[in-house]
């Protein structure tokens, strides 16, 4: 009772807390930065919130965020981007009837384990379909990437997308996470928790390598810019009657306002999908379900021992949250206007990921949020704030002191150094996080 008293206490003030920092920065640095750290913020506690879901929930130890992320990112460039119509014509068809034979290989395969009886000759037969399956689709698929790789490789040199509305991609894309994250869960979960960290990691590194290589899908290292915008460009608000009006009334720039126009509504639209997800969430933990995945994750034996499918449990809230990493990953390139595969690493998409789920509570999704945002905004500002303290330690000092250059040089590093910092400091004096998870006791009623 206590602990949920202090919770209903503590969390309005840390969110508070919050809001004047992120005030703060739009009062020293500017408006147009602070929302976009916010926003920012936002989809890394979307991101939080889909590990707290697998881990806090189920206790499943996931490294591979990165791919899952990644997953949402490509997928905003095959919605939103138009189709290279030329590529289409010089290799879509060769393209087309490779991944057919692909296909048709997995199906025969499939086919043949289920219908002959377990023994030699099943392998034999299932060997000789992948093989033969293989060398006819690369018969047809090496032709065809040389082909598309060929089209103005300046700028395209891909199929490009589908031309669609940018936002549709933010479902789609966690529906290719929860389909990845299906196929990877039949394959790993079960094993135990270090082999499913290492099992995670690996495929994750597989999906970034074939993001990477295969230019004919993402253009790999050239990157992929001006993905289309669920918001007006600044340079359109900008010749908008009532945008001239308001910023002179204000007495701003045009184009800062401009700027904060864009930011506000990029806000408007991740905080509804950050409270969509957040209900979706909290209504599961309270339900039976919920109630079930805690205690299939406190005592696995015991729940196998009562007739539960603790695999199965565990593969759907893998899937569950494996979408809801997809979901940020799509909206996060919205944001970004351009899909960038060497800008996924495993310290930012990853580790920092899961430093925002201790920090904030693992087992809580309102601690979940306030670790994301906390995080993130530390992450951004810790080279500035690192900045403005070693001006003030070196004040004092010669401004042709190796001493002074070294320490001002120094801040540039700050970061690593301040995210560990705050994870030791947390671990140390509240190592079930700021919101830890509320713990459900059983009523008993009282005895007459």
């Amino acid at each position: 009772m206590n602990n949920l008293l202090n919770q209903k206490v503590q969390a309005p003030m840390l969110f508070l807390l919050m809001g004047l920092a992120f005030l703060a920065v739009g009062l020293m640095q500017s408006w147009s930065l602070s929302l976009t750290i916010l926003n920012y913020g936002i989809i890394a506690a979307i991101m939080a919130l889909g590990l707290n879901i697998q881990w806090g929930y189920a206790g499943l130890f996931n490294v591979g965020l990165m791919g899952f992320a990644a997953l949402g990112g490509i997928t905003a460039v095959l919605i939103a981007m138009p189709p290279t119509t030329e590529a289409w014509e010089e290799g879509g068809a060769g393209m087309l009837t490779a991944l057919t034979m692909a296909l048709i290989t997995t199906v025969l395969a499939i086919v043949a384990y289920k219908k002959l009886p377990a023994g030699r000759t099943r392998r034999l037969v299932m060997a000789a379909i992948i093989v033969i399956g293989y060398f006819v689709s690369r018969y047809y698929f090496v032709p065809a990437v040389e082909l598309i790789e060929q089209v103005n490789p300046a700028k395209t040199g891909y199929l490009g997308g589908a031309g669609l509305p940018i936002m549709l991609s933010w479902i789609v894309g966690g529906l290719l996470a929860a389909s990845a994250a299906w196929l990877i869960g039949k394959i790993t979960l079960g094993l135990r928790s270090d082999y499913l960290a290492i099992a995670t990691l690996g495929i994750s590194e597989i999906i970034m390598s074939i993001l990477r290589h295969e230019e004919w899908l993402t253009r790999g290292v050239n990157n992929v810019n001006g993905l289309p915008r669920p918001v007006p460009f600044e340079i359109d608000l900008m010749q908008q009657v009532w945008v001239q009006e308001w910023a002179a009334r204000l007495g701003v720039e045009l184009m800062d306002f401009a700027s904060i126009i864009v930011r506000l509504s990029y806000f408007v639209l991740c905080l509804a999908v950050l409270l969509i997800l957040f209900w979706l969430a909290q209504t599961a933990i309270k339900s039976p379900w919920g109630r079930m995945m805690r205690a299939i994750r406190d005592n696995e034996t015991a729940a196998e021992a009562m007739g539960k499918d603790v695999t199965g449990r565990h593969l759907q809230v893998f899937v569950l949250g494996s979408a809801i990493i997809g979901i940020a990953g799509a909206m996060m390139v919205t944001l970004d206007g351009q899909f960038t595969p060497n800008s996924y690493n495993p310290l930012r998409f990853t580790f920092l990921i899961w430093v925002m789920v201790i920090v904030g509570g693992s087992g809580n999704n309102l601690g979940a949020i306030l670790g994301g945002l906390l995080i993130w905004f530390f992450w951004v500002q810790a080279e500035p704030i690192g900045l403005w303290m070693m001006n003030v330690l070196t004040a004092g000092m010669s401004l042709e002191s190796a001493l002074r250059a070294h320490l001002l040089e120094s801040a540039a590093h700050m970061r690593l150094m301040v995210m560990g910092l705050i994870l030791l400091l947390t671990l140390r004096f509240r190592p079930r996080g700021l919101l830890p998870e509320r713990e459900e006791r059983p009523h008993h009623p009282s005895r007459r």
